[in-house]
């Protein structure tokens, strides 16, 4: 007989263990898709009508102590065990009434001419980025598997480095929100204290606080070109708070330049446009709004969720924007007309987080159901349900490359798409369009997209792949419950705000 060596043993025991983590997520991903049919189904709300059905079925009609809510939830519960046991992927329940559903109609409300101009600009605005992605992404294509490989790798590697760079206390009570300036040398951190605040990073030294706010902050963002091109004087913030009010700040001025009313209930996330002229917010009163910054009026008032929306991002090409709510959906708009591109619905819980890859046409939300699926806007559909963390995924951030923090050599050759989508290539480049030589510059550029970080109320920051979607890193926070995430557009630092009034700066061990 063959002696056992340690090394076979080894190879067993990590066979062992990946398929043991396969059956999990297995598992999870299951029961998830059990409570999402569970969810869809009809099933009476009379209580008598419950009891019958739960006799019917053989179940006891009523336990010690339960409510009529607790009993109907029992029997759904119960039909959704029998219904994935017999594989049946219809559960066709009766409902309480024969009456057939009444199919939606799309309607249309009527919109101001500022509206109409601004649609217009957005259009304007949008398709040259978008054709210049897509010739970005043509050019990437053309890239061989062997450099696509090592630049994988590569960025892999440095993201598998990342650990706890330090610590700082924020503010008196949790931080909701934490966001890197565009030139990635300072952090803004909102709280639910009401104030919203700038840091010196990375050695987190306070720069000025702004204080309007007479209730939690549930949201900051950053102008496009805050802290590169905008003036210090001009609008260079956003946030949004419970006290219904959406505040534009300098980056001078401790009071807001301008309040943003119209919000009947508290408002959560906000983000600006691309552009920088607009800005969207998301309230517990079911509505999103779109601002203008200039004039500081409200341009849409904008329904379709049924409960509190909570997550609202703009695609960076900027014809897109995407709102998440409490009603476990999430809903992508086309800004240039007003209607809803894309349904996402997939969660079984509220989704708190949303965000847009990049590459334009992928989409990641995270929810109360712990998990992060990834829709693709083009097949209109769910690609991958991400099993993230334990308890509430509260962010998503892509990490998106910054050509401006790339140390450009006055040697190195560039093709640069222009706003047609032509593209220039170098000399040597057009002689063998079949093997094409790719500049470090634009090896940089592929990077962005190709990781996210997540957040969740399990006290963990996790960093994801974004083409295979498996766990890179995981960092520790010292909360219980982490409220936010952001990548700076450089690679070089991580921040997270959390429960326990801190947030944290992660970055990779090479860079301290």
């Amino acid at each position: 007989m063959a002696e056992l060596t340690f090394d076979t043993l080894m190879e067993d025991s990590n066979f062992l263990g990946s398929e043991r983590a396969r059956l999990e997520n297995k598992v999870i991903l299951e029961e998830l898709e059990r409570k999402k049919k569970a969810r869809n189904m009809a099933v009476p709300t009379d209580d008598n009508r419950v009891k019958a059905r739960l006799r019917e079925i053989g179940e006891p009609i009523t336990l010690f102590g339960e409510r009529a809510a607790d009993r109907r939830d029992r029997l759904i519960y119960v039909l959704s065990q029998i219904n994935a046991a017999r594989g049946d992927d219809a559960m066709h329940v009766e409902e309480e009434s024969s009456e057939s559903e009444e199919e939606e109609e799309e309607f249309y409300s009527p919109g101001s001419l500022e509206l109409l101009e601004a649609r217009q600009k957005i259009a304007e605005f949008s398709l040259p980025r978008a054709q210049k992605r897509i010739a970005q992404q043509r050019i990437d294509s053309r890239m061989e598997l062997g450099r696509v490989v090592d630049i994988r790798k590569k960025v892999f590697a440095e993201v598998k480095k990342f650990v706890n760079l330090g610590s700082q206390i924020g503010d008196e009570r949790p931080i909701s929100t934490v966001r890197f300036s565009p030139n990635n040398q300072m952090l803004v951190t909102g709280s639910w204290s009401g104030t919203v605040k700038l840091w010196n990073v990375p050695s987190c030294t306070p720069v000025r606080a702004f204080r309007g706010h007479s209730d939690r902050v549930g949201g900051v963002a950053w102008h496009p070109k805050a802290t590169l091109d905008q003036g210090p004087d001009l609008v260079n913030l956003v946030s949004g708070a419970g006290d219904c009010n959406v505040h534009l700040w300098s980056l001078n001025g401790e009071q807001p330049l301008s309040v943003l009313k119209g919000h009947q209930e508290r408002v959560c996330r906000v983000a600006f446009h691309p552009s920088g002229e607009y800005v969207g917010s998301a309230s517990y009163d079911t509505t999103w709004r779109l601002w203008d910054v200039a004039t500081s009026k409200e341009l849409l008032l904008q329904e379709g969720h049924s409960k509190e929306v909570y997550s609202i991002e703009f695609q960076d090409d900027g014809a897109l924007v995407a709102s998440g709510g409490l009603d476990a959906i999430g809903r992508v708009w086309d800004l240039r007309t007003g209607r809803t591109a894309l349904v996402l619905d997939g969660h079984i819980e509220a989704i708190y987080a949303i965000s847009f890859s990049p590459n334009g046409y992928q989409v990641a939300t995270g929810g109360g159901d712990d998990t992060i699926r990834i829709w693709d806007m083009r097949s209109q559909r769910s690609l991958y349900t991400i099993p993230a963390h334990t308890s509430n995924v509260s962010d998503v951030r892509f990490f998106q490359a910054n050509d401006l923090f790339f140390k450009k050599s006055p040697t190195t050759a560039k093709a640069n798409p222009d706003v047609n989508g032509d593209v220039e290539m170098p000399e040597s480049q057009s002689k063998n369009e079949s093997t094409p030589s790719f500049t470090p510059e634009e090896e940089w550029s592929y990077r962005s997209g190709l990781f996210f970080a997540s957040s969740g109320y399990d006290g963990l920051v996790k960093l994801w792949s974004a083409d295979d979607w498996q766990m890179l890193r995981t960092l520790s926070t010292d909360a219980g419950k982490v409220m936010s995430v952001d990548i700076s557009s450089d690679g070089n630092l991580i921040a997270s705000g959390t429960y326990n009034r801190n947030f944290q700066l992660f970055a990779p061990e090479d860079v301290l």
